[in-house]
Formats: structure tokens, C-alpha cells, sequence
């Protein structure tokens, strides 16, 4: 599903490597937890599957599709299979909870009946469905972020990329969250998150992928049984 081959990435400003040379493969509908300190690589790595970033060296396949060659145009078509959500949310305060979710809906141009079908599937999934006209801004901490969940699999993606998803939340609720990561993984999606929360990983026993300073320095396979 996803093909890292010697992947690169130069932030020539700032005068350091994202990545260096790293090279993974991550097979359809399975789920991988990145890990590593601050700054080892992980958002980087995340940020190059739907192109928010390019490569700098090495090659990147999504789904068969060779994405550091993709032409400006169909960065739009390869973003619409991939869900992203982020640690701070990055909801819009000035729409409800449904208005949020819907905006990929909006940007693929489903139809309004269809796009307001899914939008209450991916809401009634992550336990919010009785909030959909609420403003974002009066929900918990943990319910934004389950907002933000929605928004990313309203589209249906092949895959599902989570960038700290718990970093704000305390222990029961990432629990929760993580539930709602492994049941979408239950069901084909495949799911990366990226998290500093390694008592979690350990716990839940999925495939774990360590960076250190840009570079892959372990590949822990799920434990038996798991996934």
C-alpha cells in the first residue's frame, strides 16, 4: 500500500534532514504506530504520503501511485484517499460540528442528500452524532479531536494518517481514541499515527516503527495475534 525506498527530505533553510534514506513498507489495512523524540522525523514522514511535502531523494508509492512524480493537478485525486487528522484539530470555530466534517464532502463535490448520509455515519461512528449543530468550540478537548476523526474518514480513505492524536487527551480518553483507530483498521483502512505515548503502544501490541534523527532505527513487528 505505501512504499518508502530510501526517502529524503532536506529542509534547506533550516539547514537539516526531515528524513534520511529511509525505506519501509506498510501493506493494505495494516496499522503502524511512528515513534521517536521530537524532531526524529515522524510529522515529516506523515506529510510526504499525501504530498503536503515532496521528497527530496528516494521514491514514494501510495497505492501503486509513484507520488513525488505526481503532477500538480492530481495532488487533489491522491489527497481525496487519504484522511489526515492532527493533535490541535484545526477545526473551523465558525461552522457546526456537521459543517466541519462535510467540508471534504464539499471539496469532492458528493451530493448535498449523500454528503449529509455520510457526514451522520462518520459522526454516529465516533459517538457525536447528538452534536452535529453544536459549535466546535464548546466541546472537550477529547471531542474535538473525535470531530477531527470524522472529518478525515467522511470520504471513506483507503488510508488514515493521525499525527499525535492524543497528546492532549489524558489516559482514559486516548484509549478511546486508539479504540477508534483500531476499529477503523478492523474494517481495511489502513492506519499510521504518529505518537510519543510508547506505554500505549506497548500496550495495544501493533507494528512499531522507531525514527531517530530522520533516519529508521527499528521495525518491531505486532505482536501475534494482533491486527
Amino acid at each position: 500500500m505505501i512504499h518508502f525506498d530510501r526517502v529524503s527530505k532536506r529542509y534547506p533553510r533550516a539547514g537539516r534532514d526531515g528524513l534520511r534514506g529511509v525505506s519501509l513498507e506498510i501493506a493494505e489495512g495494516e496499522l503502524v504506530f511512528i515513534t521517536g523524540h521530537s524532531g526524529a522525523g515522524k510529522t515529516t514522514l506523515l506529510r510526504l504520503i499525501p504530498l503536503l511535502e515532496r521528497p527530496s531523494g528516494g521514491r514514494l508509492t501510495v497505492a501503486g501511485v509513484d507520488v513525488d512524480q505526481l503532477p500538480r493537478r492530481r495532488i487533489p485525486l491522491l489527497r481525496q484517499r487519504i484522511g489526515v487528522t492532527f493533535q490541535d484539530h484545526r477545526l473551523l470555530q465558525d461552522r457546526s460540528v456537521f459543517e466541519n466534517v462535510a467540508m471534504p464532502l464539499e471539496i469532492a463535490g458528493v451530493p448535498r442528500r449523500e454528503a449529509a448520509r455520510r457526514v451522520r455515519a462518520a459522526l454516529d461512528k465516533v459517538g457525536l452524532l447528538a452534536k452535529e449543530q453544536v459549535d466546535p468550540v464548546t466541546l472537550s478537548g477529547g471531542e474535538q479531536q473525535r470531530v477531527g476523526i470524522a472529518r478525515a474518514v467522511v470520504n471513506r480513505p483507503p488510508v488514515l494518517l493521525a499525527d499525535e492524536p492524543t497528546g492532549n487527551l489524558d489516559p482514559e480518553l486516548s484509549n478511546e481514541i486508539m479504540g477508534l483507530f483500531t476499529s477503523f483498521q478492523a474494517i481495511g483502512t489502513t492506519v499510521l499515527i504518529a505518537t510519543h505515548d510508547l506505554d500505549l503502544v506497548e500496550r495495544l501490541g501493533y507494528r512499531m516503527i522507531t525514527l531517530e534523527q530522520g533516519e529508521l532505527r527499528a521495525d518491531r513487528p505486532a505482536r501475534e495475534g494482533v491486527g
